[in-house]
């Protein structure tokens, strides 16, 4: 694995010992080649339970690379809508607990007193 792949795992907070990864044989057209040779990367991130499967080259070394990276990819977006979501809660708090502004109070006061005007006109039916 290379550098660059390492330290954006650190920068995820990711370790490799995190990761579940095998070599199996892959499927579709090939032939004999495909059939005999474990050349398919699977990984597996633990925690998350997020799965890559790669089987673009008939390179074993380059299908793994192409699979961490795309591991990363999917943590990062992973980490990338958590952090979107918090923030989006964040500001829907701010908002609900934010005062109100002066027109604001002035309308609402209004909307009140007018509704208990048509209130106040509802009585008991008599029985004259």
């Amino acid at each position: 694995m290379n550098e660059k792949i390492e330290s954006l795992l650190k920068v995820l907070g990711t370790q490799i010992s995190d990761v579940d990864e095998r070599f199996i044989r892959g499927s579709g057209p090939g032939g004999q080649k495909i059939n005999k040779t474990s050349s398919s990367v699977w990984l597996r991130h633990r925690p998350t339970g997020i799965e890559v499967r790669c089987q673009r080259e008939r390179s074993q070394a380059a299908n793994r690379e192409i699979a961490w990276a795309e591991l990363c990819a999917k943590l990062e977006a992973r980490q990338r809508a958590a952090a979107t979501a918090r923030k989006g809660e964040q500001e829907k708090n701010r908002r609900r607990h934010r005062q109100k502004s002066r027109g604001q109070k002035v309308r609402m006061i209004e909307s009140k007193k007018h509704r208990a005007g048509v209130k106040s006109q509802r009585g008991r039916v008599g029985m004259d």
